[in-house]
């Protein structure tokens, strides 16, 4: 069974959505089990397997499940009609729908995994999903997620937003020099970054930044879980583990959200 947490927040019945985990695929040694990310070094045909378990649960056919070509950037697409994720990925970070049946995903291992869920003003629900690691955090990718949705007709104040697991800030250790473009952005990012007991580096609080950037989109209710992808290696697959183990690679857990057809 493909394990997935979910969140009251964006529990509606015209809704399905699901941060998923490390657990319930058919991967092996690093990329052990559901590892969905088509970018990772992992037997293409485990990917392809561990993807359709996803889609099975939401019970959409394994092409409805549509995942992109990350490049941490601000870049927000809208997406009416399935494409080929697995060879023919656009390139973007945060994608918007209000078409039933598309089960719109981002991968993460210590990324900010960010799910969208709103209403137009005839109540016609709009959804969305963003790749929020700190570069496109800053860079405004969440913000960007939002007026797609405007654009399809969001009507502001029933959206919600949910922050899924990613590195917290007792394991996201920086440089001090990492600070710096937070910091010529709005000098209350200061709050996000404490001291390490390391000399020269900070910790930072990724989900907090997140929480502040939806705040000031005027987002009127957001949720952040509170799981370390990091911390928890039983349950999440981590970049900065892995790099910590020297592992030759990661794997990526799938974070979703679908209108039902």
């Amino acid at each position: 069974m493909t394990e997935a947490l979910t969140h009251d927040s964006l529990s509606d019945d015209g809704i399905a959505h699901g941060f998923f985990t490390r657990n319930g695929g058919v991967s092996t040694g690093l990329y052990s089990s559901l590892n969905c990310g088509v970018g990772s070094k992992d037997n293409p045909d485990s990917v392809i397997e561990n993807r359709a378990r996803v889609a099975n649960t939401f019970g959409v056919q394994p092409e409805n499940l549509l995942t992109l070509h990350q490049i941490h950037s601000d870049k927000c697409i809208v997406v009416d009609e399935p494409y080929d994720a697995v060879n023919n990925r656009p390139q973007a970070d945060a994608f918007a729908t209000d078409k039933p049946g598309l089960m719109i995903g981002v991968l993460t291992a210590d990324c900010g995994p960010v799910l969208f869920s709103g209403k137009s003003k005839d109540g016609k629900p709009i959804i969305g999903a963003a790749h929020a690691g700190w570069g496109g955090a800053l860079k405004g990718v969440m913000e960007n997620t939002i007026a797609s949705m405007e654009k399809l007709g969001l009507d502001k104040s029933t959206l919600k937003a949910v922050l899924g697991p990613c590195i917290g800030p007792k394991t996201y250790e920086v440089s001090d020099s990492f600070r710096d473009p937070f910091i010529l952005q709005d000098m209350k990012n200061a709050r996000f970054f404490v001291p390490a007991e390391r000399p020269g580096h900070l910790m930072f609080d990724l989900p907090a930044y997140c929480q502040r950037r939806l705040f000031l989109a005027g987002v009127p209710n957001i949720q952040i879980m509170e799981r370390d992808t990091c911390a928890e290696a039983d349950m999440f697959f981590s970049y900065r583990r892995s790099t910590h183990r020297s592992e030759a690679d990661y794997g990526r857990q799938v974070s979703a959200i679908l209108i039902k057809p």
